[in-house]
């Protein structure tokens, strides 16, 4: 474990990175911001009272001791601003998603070997504790095997978002939990999407067909006006039903209906404790691979194509 202070920057302010920023700051662990928009860096380095920088070489030059970096900058950005960070052998954090390319995550999953470095992804909803309680009941067989699951979400779309459509940034977060909770990756691809007002896709159904004829369905969309995070999960002696913004879920069986309670948490905070623990070198269970966000990837291309074709896409991983 490390013994040195733990010393994180975040790369890109607005939208969710100003999230991590509060929260890094929380931790006790922020010490510099970088945003191209000099207003905004200024801003919330005087708030927070850490230093600001206007573009990456300037931090990378004039910030030698840090233990890592948050990227969070527009998801075209993510393989260059992961790479430069990566080559001056910083631990990198890039907001989901890893890459927009698959062959981008790939590389940049090869650099951090190379370096010898953590490169993780913020694939947020793993440390959803509705999810992981999620995660406990399928592991330990509580309601038999599982058999599909069905991911709902719906809201306006985030005035910050520019280069993506609703699959890369949305999505997403489901692809990701459904390989969780499965344990595995499908092997195709069906979807439909398309766009009604905004440049790129703002309503997506995606399947995902995993073996043994198991199933996932990811219905995502910015049209709706009301915001909508819900999930089910279907198994061969039950149903669990779960709602990612309350945290809430319930498990209904052939006698029964059970309801936890518990304390909420807020999963970002989750996230980034489970970052730092392992940038201090602890052994961290939920922490998301690079193998992990490039598989996200893979999928979501998988899903354009289908949409764009109207085929199923078949795919296979190492």
């Amino acid at each position: 474990m490390s013994e040195k202070p733990i010393r994180v920057a975040v790369i890109g302010t607005g939208g969710w990175g100003k999230n991590h920023v509060r929260v890094l700051s929380e931790l006790g662990v922020l010490t510099a911001i970088c945003d191209s928009d000099e207003d905004r860096a200024e801003s919330l380095s005087k708030k927070y009272k850490v230093n600001s920088y206007s573009n990456l070489e300037q931090l990378l030059q004039k910030e030698t001791d840090l233990s890592a970096c948050l990227v969070c900058t527009p998801t075209k950005t993510h393989f260059q601003v992961a790479q430069e960070i990566m080559k001056n052998k910083i631990n990198v954090f890039v907001e989901k998603p890893l890459s927009f390319s698959s062959v981008e995550c790939e590389k940049l999953t090869e650099l951090s070997k190379l370096n010898n470095v953590i490169l993780t992804s913020g694939y947020i909803e793993r440390f959803n504790p509705a999810v992981q309680n999620l995660k406990q009941i399928i592991d330990e067989n509580t309601c038999g095997e599982l058999l599909m699951m069905e991911f709902h979400r719906e809201n306006r779309m985030p005035l910050h978002i520019k280069d993506v459509g609703i699959i890369y940034d949305t999505s997403v977060h489901d692809i990701d939990t459904a390989m969780f909770i499965f344990n595995d990756k499908p092997n195709v691809v069906f979807a439909r999407a398309g766009k009604r007002f905004h440049n790129s896709e703002d309503f997506a159904t995606i399947m995902l067909g995993f073996p043994d004829q198991k199933v996932a369905i990811i219905a995502s969309n910015w049209i709706t006006p009301k915001k909508v995070r819900r999930f089910s999960a279907v198994c061969s002696e039950g149903t669990i039903t779960g709602d990612f913004l309350t945290q809430e879920i319930r498990i209904d069986d052939e006698n029964k209906t059970l309801i936890p309670r518990r304390n909420f948490k807020e999963p970002l905070t989750l996230e980034l404790e489970n970052f730092i623990k392992a940038v201090s070198g602890e052994i961290t269970k939920f922490l998301i691979t690079p193998e992990d966000a490039t598989a996200v990837t893979k999928i979501a291309e998988a899903a354009l194509i289908s949409s764009n074709t109207g085929n199923p896409v078949y795919l296979s991983f190492n």
